[in-house]
C-alpha cells in the first residue's frame, strides 16, 4: 500500500545513501493532531475508522490516479501533467486546498471536480459521452482515481480558497444563501443539521460548521465511506446531502454545486485537509 510505501522510505533510502526528505504528515497523523487540540465528540467518534485509516483503500485509488495523470489518453493522447489548478501547469502540491477558485481562461469559478474535467476534455480531448468523464462518483471511475491522487498533494495543508476576484467572492455568498435557505418538501436547509455542536442524527454526531476544527473533517473529500465501500467526491457529498434533505438532484459541477462547496470551503479557512479522509 502506498501508506507502508511511504513509511518504509525512509531506511530504504538511508540504506542507499540517498539524502532523504521526510514525507508529508499522513492522513490519521493530521487527524489525530486536531483530536489532541480540541475535544470533540464529531471527531472521535468512529474509533474503528481511526484505526483503519493507516490501510484506507483510497490509497489504492490514488496509486492508480497517478498512473492516469501521468498516462498519455483521450483523442489527443495527451497526459494531465500541463493542467493548471491554480498554481501553475502541472503544480499539484497545495492546489486542492486553494479550490474553488477563479480561472481566468474560463471565466469561471471552478471546483476541483469541474476544473479536472475542463482538462481531461481540452488537453486530452474527451467529451462528455466518454466513459472517462462521464462516470463520476463510482469506485472505478477515472475521476475519483485521479481525485484520490491529486487531492493526496494537499494533505495537512490549511484550506485557503481565494478571495481576491469578484466572481470568487460572489460565489462564496451565494454558497452562504444557499446553506441557509429552507426549502423542500421537508422545509430543510444545510443548517438544520450542521449548526449546533454536539447535535446527531441517530447515532451520528453532525458537525458545527462554526466550529472550524470540525468542519475540516466534514469537508475533507475525497474519503472512503466505510458504508459505502468506495471512495466519495466533494461532489457526490453535495448531492447525497440534498437528496436527504429531499431537495431535487443537484447537476454535477453545477454553478450551484461549486457555490456550497465554495462556502463551505471558506467556513474551514486555516485548518488542516485530511485528504484522503476515511467516514462512517
Amino acid at each position: 500500500m502506498l501508506k507502508k510505501t511511504l513509511r518504509a522510505l525512509p531506511v530504504a533510502l538511508a540504506v542507499a545513501g540517498v539524502a532523504y526528505a521526510a514525507p508529508e504528515r499522513m492522513p490519521e497523523d493530521v487527524l489525530q493532531s486536531l483530536i489532541d487540540k480540541h475535544k470533540s465528540s464529531y471527531l472521535t467518534q468512529s474509533p474503528q475508522n481511526i484505526m483503519m485509516m493507516p490501510e484506507n483503500p483510497a490509497y489504492i485509488s490514488a496509486e492508480e490516479g497517478e498512473k492516469l495523470y501521468k498516462q498519455a489518453r483521450g483523442p489527443k493522447n495527451a497526459s494531465l501533467e500541463k493542467c493548471d489548478f491554480g498554481m501553475g501547469p502541472g503544480v499539484l502540491k497545495g492546489a486542492y486546498v486553494e479550490l474553488p477558485r477563479y480561472f481566468a481562461d474560463t471565466g469561471k469559478v471552478m471546483d476541483f471536480e469541474s476544473r479536472l474535467v475542463h482538462c481531461m476534455k481540452t488537453q486530452q480531448g474527451f467529451t462528455d459521452n466518454d466513459a472517462a468523464i462521464k462516470q463520476r462518483h463510482g469506485a472505478n471511475a477515472d475521476i475519483t482515481k485521479l481525485t484520490n491522487f491529486i487531492a493526496m498533494e494537499s494533505n495537512g495543508m490549511a484550506w485557503n480558497p481565494p478571495m481576491s476576484h469578484p466572481l470568487e467572492k460572489a460565489m462564496r455568498d451565494a454558497g452562504e444563501v444557499m446553506f441557509y435557505r429552507r426549502a423542500g418538501s421537508m422545509d430543510f436547509n444545510c443548517a438544520t443539521c450542521h449548526t449546533q455542536t454536539g447535535a446527531r442524527i441517530r447515532a451520528s454526531v453532525l458537525p458545527n460548521i462554526s466550529a472550524p476544527q470540525e468542519w475540516t473533517k466534514a469537508i475533507s473529500w475525497p474519503a472512503y465511506r466505510v458504508g459505502h465501500e468506495a471512495t466519495r467526491s466533494s461532489q457526490h457529498r453535495v448531492l447525497e446531502c440534498l437528496w436527504q434533505m429531499r431537495y431535487p438532484n443537484i447537476k454535477n459541477g453545477s454553478d450551484a454545486s461549486i457555490a456550497l462547496i465554495s462556502f463551505w470551503t471558506d467556513a474551514a479557512r486555516g485548518q488542516p485537509a485530511i485528504l484522503p479522509d476515511m467516514k462512517r
